[in-house]
């Protein structure tokens, strides 16, 4: 699959997760991982996440166009640790650490999807 499309994907869900635990980090932690009722510092550290998130949700955005450059393979590294780390913590919170929100698993599978489709575009470039 074309690079272009990851990083379009990309950006669409890591700038709609970012402004979602900008505005409502609450909201995201209750999604993720159940908590009911997050504390100061957990919804501090979510903004914190969020403004991560929109980062990296613009720089795929804006980094997607083009052909094979070095920047774009940088990014599409980066995107792949995000991707796979994401996919490894959240799959600990489920199995170790018994966090149990409704969007946990299926965020799981997202990132390593991503994470995968990521390797698929590396091992394709040039």
């Amino acid at each position: 699959m074309h690079r272009a499309y990851l990083l379009l994907v990309t950006a669409i869900v890591e700038i709609g997760a970012g402004l979602f635990l900008l505005i409502l980090p609450s909201v995201p932690l209750a999604l993720l991982l159940g908590v009911e009722q997050a504390t100061l510092e957990a919804t501090f550290i979510g903004r914190v996440a969020g403004a991560a998130l929109l980062a990296i949700g613009v720089a795929c955005g804006v980094g997607r166009k083009g052909d094979c450059t070095p920047a774009q393979l940088g990014l599409l590294i980066g995107v792949l640790i995000y991707d796979a780390a994401v996919a490894v913590l959240l799959a600990y919170a489920g199995l170790v650490l018994n966090f149990a929100g409704i969007a946990l698993w299926p965020a799981v599978v997202l990132h390593t999807i991503l994470a995968v489709w990521c390797v698929i575009c590396l091992r394709a470039s040039p």
